[in-house]
């Protein structure tokens, strides 16, 4: 099993971050996803995935533009989106499945 199916199993959402470092709205991205785990805690975990050297996966996942929030619950996706998500929207959606 892949370690990344391991993490999207876990029992707590997991929100994964699709980016690149070269994408302008994947650095607004990034402080957003540092205060909703400061607002969340332990209730959810983000890993961020680099689609450039993450190719495989990206396709997999089938994330076609950067930044792609998934978000898993027990190895289930239950939302995706593109783009740049505001802080409240996040929490609000992580609460729900949370």
């Amino acid at each position: 099993m892949s370690k990344f199916t391991e993490i999207i199993n876990q029992d707590k959402p997991v929100l994964v971050d699709f980016f690149a470092v070269w994408c302008g709205p994947c650095k607004t991205m990034s402080p957003i996803l540092k205060e909703v785990k400061d607002t969340l805690g332990d209730k959810i975990s983000i890993i961020k995935i680099d689609v450039d050297k993450n190719q495989a996966l990206a396709a997999k996942y089938q994330v076609r533009g950067v930044p792609t929030l998934i978000l898993y619950k027990s190895g289930k996706q239950v939302w995706k989106q593109s783009g740049v998500v505001p802080k409240n929207d996040l929490v609000s959606i992580i609460n729900n499945f949370g």
